[in-house]
C-alpha cells in the first residue's frame, strides 16, 4: 500500500551519466554526433528502400520498419540525455517522464520482436525459396510488423500505468540519464513486490519467446546453407543472413549482459554503460551494419545520391 501522509512529486531531476564537468562537453559533442549519425542513416536507409522499387521485398519492408523504430528508440532518448550536459539540473515533468518511460518500453520491445519477425522471413527465405513470395505475402508482412507494434503499445502502456501509479515521496533524483523502471522504483514508498513480478514475466516471456525464434530459425538456416552445393549459393546465403545475425547478436547479447548477469556484479555505472550501448549506439550502428554489408542497398543508395546530384546540377544549370 502506498502510503498517504506524503507530497507526491511533480518532477524528477535526471543525474545523467557523469557529474564530472570536464567530461561534460566532450561527451556531449561525441554523443550529439552519435545521434545525427542515427537520424540519417536511419531515416537515409528508410528513403533509399522507399524510393527503389528494386528494394519492395519483405526483407527491405521489415528493415524499414527496424530503422523507424531505431530512429524512434533514439529520439526518445538521447535528446534529453544531451541536456544532462548542459544543465546544471536537468528536469523532467513527472508525465514527460511516464512519457519518455512508455516510449522506450514500447520502442524496445517492438525492436525485439521485429528481429525476430526478420529472423522467420529469412527462414522462408533460405529454407522455403519457392514458396517465399507466397508465405510472405504482403499481408502475412503486414501482420509480422503490425502484431509487434500492437504488442508493444501495450505492454508498454501497461507498465507505465503500473509504474506511475507509484507514490513517489522520498527522492525525486534519478540516477540515470533517462526515465527507467528500475530506477524509478528506487525512489517509490510504495510496495513495488508486484510490480517487480510483472517486469520479470513480460520481459522474460517476450525476451525468451523472440529469442527462441531466432535462434530456432538460424538453426535451419545455418543446416540449409551447409547442405547447398554450390559455394556461391553458400557465400549469397550468408551474406544475405549475415547482417541479420549481426545485428541480432549485438542487441541481444547487450541485452543478456544487462539483464541475465548475477545481481552480485550489478552496478549503477554498469547498468548506464550497457543502456547507453543499447539505446544510443545499436540505433547508429543498424544502418551501417545493413548498408555496408548489403549490395542492394549500397547500389540502390549510389543511384539516389547520383539522381540528387544530378537533379542540383539541372537547376544550376537552368538559372
Amino acid at each position: 500500500m502506498a502510503q498517504r501522509n506524503c507530497t507526491q512529486v511533480t518532477e524528477f531531476i535526471l543525474m545523467g551519466l557523469t557529474d564530472r564537468q570536464e567530461l561534460k562537453m566532450p561527451l556531449f559533442v561525441a554523443f550529439l554526433s552519435i545521434y545525427l549519425f542515427t537520424v540519417v542513416g536511419n531515416l537515409g536507409l528508410i528513403l533509399v528502400i522507399r524510393t527503389d522499387s528494386r528494394l519492395n521485398t519483405p526483407m527491405y519492408f521489415f528493415l524499414s520498419n527496424l530503422a523507424f523504430v531505431d530512429f524512434c528508440y533514439a529520439s526518445v532518448i538521447t535528446p534529453k540525455m544531451l541536456g544532462n550536459f548542459l544543465y546544471k539540473q536537468n528536469v523532467i515533468s513527472f508525465n514527460a517522464c511516464a512519457a519518455q518511460l512508455g516510449c522506450f518500453l514500447a520502442f524496445m520491445t517492438a525492436e525485439c520482436l521485429l528481429l525476430a519477425s526478420m529472423a522467420y522471413d529469412r527462414y522462408v527465405a533460405i529454407c522455403n525459396p519457392l514458396l517465399y513470395m507466397v508465405v510472405m505475402s504482403p499481408g502475412i508482412c503486414i501482420q509480422l510488423v503490425a502484431v509487434p507494434y500492437s504488442y508493444s503499445f501495450l505492454v508498454a502502456l501497461f507498465h507505465t500505468i503500473l509504474t506511475f501509479r507509484l507514490s513517489y515521496c522520498h527522492s525525486n533524483i534519478i540516477n540515470h540519464f533517462y526515465c527507467d523502471d528500475m530506477p524509478l522504483l528506487r525512489l517509490t514508498c510504495s510496495d513495488t513486490h508486484s510490480k517487480q513480478l510483472w517486469i520479470f514475466a513480460c520481459a522474460g516471456i517476450m525476451f525468451i519467446s523472440s529469442l527462441l525464434i531466432v535462434f530456432v530459425s538460424y538453426t535451419y538456416i545455418i543446416s540449409a546453407i551447409l547442405r547447398m552445393r554450390s559455394a556461391e549459393g553458400r557465400r549469397k546465403a550468408f551474406s544475405t543472413c549475415g547482417s541479420h545475425m549481426l545485428a541480432v547478436t549485438i542487441f541481444y547479447g547487450t541485452l543478456i549482459f544487462m539483464y541475465l548477469q548475477p545481481s552480485s556484479n550489478h552496478s549503477l555505472d554498469t547498468d548506464k554503460m550497457a543502456s547507453v550501448f543499447y539505446t544510443v549506439i545499436i540505433p547508429m550502428l543498424n544502418p551501417l551494419i545493413y548498408s555496408l554489408r548489403n549490395k542492394e542497398v549500397k547500389d540502390a543508395l549510389k543511384k539516389v545520391i547520383i539522381s540528387r546530384n544530378q537533379a542540383f546540377m539541372f537547376m544550376k544549370l537552368k538559372k
